[in-house]
């Protein structure tokens, strides 16, 4: 089956879906992107989602998006792609747009570059069986609560834990254990559920909002404190 992908405005095939090499995306990693879950069609807190773009695309300065709009994108995609059975991700990017390289704005400023794509969502790993982590110093920039497309710290980081044997890499910035290279990050200490607090240095994460509206409704005790490398050897469960 043809897969169909959405570019500035059109469905298309994805063999004819064409960038320019002066997108800013491709030359500076000027964007943003987001990644929304489906779960037998069904698009999973899709306006959190949309609300975290809007507040992605202010806080870089990027103007002229209908991010309204990309919900609806989001959905045809699904449909187009036929995956209204099962699980399946959108991923939709946005950049600045494409024009010649400065290290400033364009001026004028030109139009946006808006993709999206949809496909199969496999789980990885086994529950049940868990996997193994290492701990990377967190070298990232200090707008990690913004969702950029600049993620080579966590390609490293991720890399590096493929090298060690593990499956995942936990970033630790002033001996506090943050999050994962793609994951959001949950402790159990003390008969608590830990996780640290929002700041610039984390994802705003949609599941983690989640997670802890889940344990607040069922009574458990949860918390947003920092959680430090030191204290690890005392965590009696740790989950991503």
């Amino acid at each position: 089956m043809t897969t169909t992908v959405y570019l500035n405005g059109q469905f298309l095939p994805k063999e004819e879906a064409r960038l320019s090499p002066e997108d800013r995306g491709f030359l500076f990693g000027d964007g943003i992107y987001e990644v929304v879950r489906t779960y037998g069609g069904r698009l999973f807190a899709l306006k959190p989602h949309l609300d975290r773009m809007r507040y992605g695309l202010c806080e870089l300065e990027i103007n002229g998006v209908d991010v309204d709009r990309l919900g609806e994108v989001a959905g045809e995609l699904i449909r187009r792609n036929e995956l209204t059975n099962g699980d399946a991700t959108v991923y939709i990017e946005v950049t600045r747009g494409a024009a010649p390289r400065t290290h400033f704005f364009p001026d004028p400023p030109v139009q946006p570059t808006v993709y999206a794509h949809a496909g199969r969502f496999t789980p990885k790993g086994d529950p049940a069986r868990g996997i193994t982590a290492i701990t990377v110093p967190d070298i990232r920039w200090a707008r990690c609560d913004i969702k950029t497309v600049q993620l080579l710290p966590n390609v490293l980081a991720n890399q590096r834990a493929r090298a060690a044997g593990a499956q995942e890499a936990l970033f630790v910035r002033d001996g506090v254990v943050l999050e994962g290279s793609h994951t959001s990050l949950f402790f159990v200490l003390d008969g608590e559920v830990r996780t640290a607090p929002k700041t610039n240095y984390i994802l705003p994460s949609i599941t983690r909002d989640i997670a802890l509206e889940l344990c607040r409704a069922a009574k458990i005790a949860v918390r947003e404190t920092p959680v430090f490398a030191a204290q690890l050897e005392r965590v009696s469960e740790v989950f991503l």
